[in-house]
């Protein structure tokens, strides 16, 4: 490999921590055996990251759960037993993966909101460019194409579905049974080429719910059940890969941990203490390679961005001077480091998503500050579980370590829709904004999410009413988090949502119009209001608000949708076309953007277009009851009742809350004399329907139910 200048930044906190001498070096005992990790031109690389993976889940780091894949895996090779990742939710840890920056670096800050910008350069487009097959399988909703990290994959298959609302009550994922197979297929048809595969699965995010035989193995533990099961779900890929002719370099980690109820916070994205930062680690050559049981084991400390150095350093590729990371490969860097490992690390979804103090920091060796209105430094050596916060002890150590995280020069990121001034210019003139959106600078005790932890909990609860069936209860919840926090953008969406699923348009658009005049600055939530406006028959206004946000070379796919629906809305079909066909190239394989042509089609009267944009819409997301309540009326509407019949009777499945796929399949039922099978899916439509929104329907369901 060649050799690589020091980074200036490593050389300044070198400097830093010689002159201060803040601690004494860790003495990190060297490893008993030193697996022989070296350069194979052309061997293939498999990437699996394992959502939400607790460094001390798997059986081999201490865990519960048996893994005796996994486990076999890293005493093929070297496990690490110190490694971090940099931020602790899924979109922004797996684009440091991928593109070996920091989340400051390469911009991807939260999982919704961010797109990591075209061009940036990736795992997938440096192994393309070397000749290699790249193929992408991934299991749930934050790492959908629309995020960006699809550049450079031949193949990037995210055929879990999409989500229908903002509101973020349901993640579309699929389980690793599912997506094991799928990454195999494509495996095994490629024997004699060099492919690099990233295979990402979900099944240990929450909520728990184990499959057969685990749910009952692991009944007290069902985390710990879903690990063992995705273990298992692994197992045969592993196998192939390890009896396969050519050899396999294969790197597991996770994107961040679980805090399952430590330090106060139940699951991850609050707080960056080890429980969500630290994440399992392991690399290894396998196939034509043989290796010796119980190879390596290191604590020295590794990181996230190491990752894209070390595979490339493992075909023998160039490692782009410009990554902060080091290959793992060579055994010295596998052993105690003569000068300090540093990492930085951030929590930004609190404030981006919350209104909360934004969260970073760092870890030098084993030391660990994190800044905050309260800010807190650890010593991980002699406290892995951080419960003695050092802030004050040593005040000379406390700025030390507050120099090297300001030494990153890691900006907060910006409040997105103060971003856009267009944006906030429209909101001013049409009343809803009466200042300009400025992003809160400065944040005191009482914005620490220390301080804020149960409110997280107090919107696990409302989410969990609603999905229980129990909206008035999630709405109080809500209205009792906003009169504590009234700049809670995600409280102000679930919120609203509520009032316009039960008929409230007005509430919800007044509740919104409150949301940016308390300065919540979320473009979700803008988004929403525009949506809101549209069906409440303010299309204009409506337009005005999203035609901003959509005029950006990386407009979000929500605004354009929701921008397009609005342009049908109005009349104006033409604008409304071009808008859901600029969605089909910024999102492809989509079948949102295809059910909304298919409606504008229905609304135009051409009801064969209609009919292939659902068909598309369908075979893009087969799980998708939009689209298969739009194709059931192009298929009325062309005279075959009982294909449509069918295709309402599977949106009803898929979705028993779709309001049109109901009425329209209790309605047909009755046309054909089949009162008895049209009542129930009538009488669930009058359960839930809006009285002051539907009216009409109501009135016909009613009369044909009784």
């Amino acid at each position: 490999m060649k050799t690589r200048t020091l980074h200036s930044f490593e050389l300044k906190v070198q400097r830093l921590w010689i002159a201060t001498a803040l601690l004494s070096a860790v003495a990190c005992a060297r490893a008993p055996r030193q697996v022989d990790l070296h350069p194979i031109p052309g061997q293939n690389v498999l990437l699996i990251t394992i959502d939400t993976l607790r460094a001390d889940a798997l059986g081999i780091y201490g865990g519960r759960a048996a893994t005796p894949a996994l486990d076999r895996l890293a005493r093929e090779g070297a496990r690490f037993d110190f490694a971090h990742a940099h931020a602790v939710v899924t979109l922004p840890s797996h684009a440091s993966i991928l593109t070996g920056q920091y989340p400051f670096r390469h911009g991807v800050r939260d999982n919704s909101g961010y797109r990591l910008p075209p061009g940036t350069s990736t795992a997938a487009s440096l192994f393309k460019q070397a000749g290699y097959a790249t193929a992408a399988f991934v299991s749930a909703f934050p790492l959908h194409s629309r995020f960006g990290l699809n550049a450079g994959f031949d193949v990037y298959d995210d055929g879990f579905g999409e989500t229908r609302d903002p509101t973020e009550f349901v993640m579309p994922e699929r389980p690793a049974s599912a997506v094991v197979p799928l990454a195999r297929a494509w495996i095994a048809q490629r024997a004699s080429n060099r492919w690099f595969v990233w295979l990402h699965v979900f099944d240990p995010h929450a909520p728990y719910r184990p499959p057969p035989p685990f749910d009952s193995q692991y009944a007290t533990h069902p985390y710990d059940g879903e690990v063992a099961a995705t273990d298992a779900a692994l197992a045969p890929l592993l196998d192939d890969v390890r009896h396969a002719p050519r050899p396999t370099l294969v790197v597991v980690t996770s994107d961040h941990g679980e805090a399952l109820g430590d330090h106060g916070e139940a699951s991850h994205w609050l707080f960056a203490y080890e429980t969500t930062l630290r994440v399992p680690l392991i690399i290894t050559e396998i196939g034509s390679v043989s290796r010796a049981a119980d190879a390596e084991v290191s604590d020295v400390p590794a990181r996230h961005v190491d990752i894209l150095p070390s595979i490339l350093d493992a075909v023998a590729l160039p490692i782009p001077l410009i990554l902060p990371g080091r290959s793992l490969l060579p055994a010295k860097e596998r052993r105690h480091a003569e000068q300090p490992r540093v990492s930085y690390f951030e929590a930004m979804s609190g404030m981006l998503n919350r209104g909360w103090a934004p969260l970073a920091g760092v870890i030098v060796d084993r030391s660990k500050f994190i800044d905050l209105p309260l800010p807190e430094r650890y010593d991980l050596a002699a406290d892995a579980a951080e419960t003695t916060n050092l802030i004050g002890r040593d005040p000379t150590g406390d700025r030390t370590l507050a120099q090297v995280l300001s030494g990153f020069d890691a900006a907060s990121p910006a409040a997105r829709l103060a971003e856009d001034a267009e944006a906030a210019s429209r909101l001013r003139s049409l009343g809803y904004l009466s200042a300009s959106p400025v992003p809160k600078q400065h944040f005191t005790e009482a914005d620490d999410p220390k301080r804020l932890v149960t409110l997280d909990d107090d919107v696990h609860r409302a989410v969990e009413a609603f999905v229980a069936g129990r909206a008035s209860e999630a709405e109080s919840i809500y209205r009792q988090v906003l009169e504590r926090r009234p700049d809670m953008a995600i409280a102000y969406r679930h919120l609203a949502f509520l009032l316009a699923r039960r008929g409230d348009l007005p509430g919800a658009i007044e509740l919104l119009r409150r949301a940016v005049n308390a300065g919540v600055t979320d473009r979700r939530v803008v988004t929403l209001l525009g949506e809101y406006l549209a069906d409440s028959g303010h299309t204009k206004q409506a337009i005005e608000m999203l035609e901003p946000l959509s005029n950006t070379p990386d407009a979000d796919a929500d605004v354009l949708n929701t921008l397009g629906i609005a342009y049908a809305q109005a009349g104006r079909r033409d604008a409304a076309r071009r808008t859901f066909e600029r969605v089909t190239t910024i999102n492809p394989g989509s079948s949102v953007p295809l059910e909304n042509l298919g409606m504008l089609a229905l609304e135009e009267g051409d009801v064969p277009s209609a009919r292939k944009r659902f068909e598309a819409a369908v075979a893009a997301d087969p799980r998708s009851s939009r689209a298969h309540s739009g194709l059931g009326v192009a298929l009325q509407k062309l005279g075959d009742r009982d294909r449509a019949i069918q295709e309402w009777r599977t949106a009803v499945q898929l979705d028993g809350a779709n309001l049109d796929a109901l009425y329209n399949l209790g309605t047909a039922l009755a046309g054909n004399r089949m009162l008895a099978d049209a009542r129930p899916y009538l009488e669930r439509f009058l359960q839930i329907a809006p009285p002051a929104r539907d009216a009409d329907r109501r009135e016909v369901a009613r009369l044909l139910a009784k």
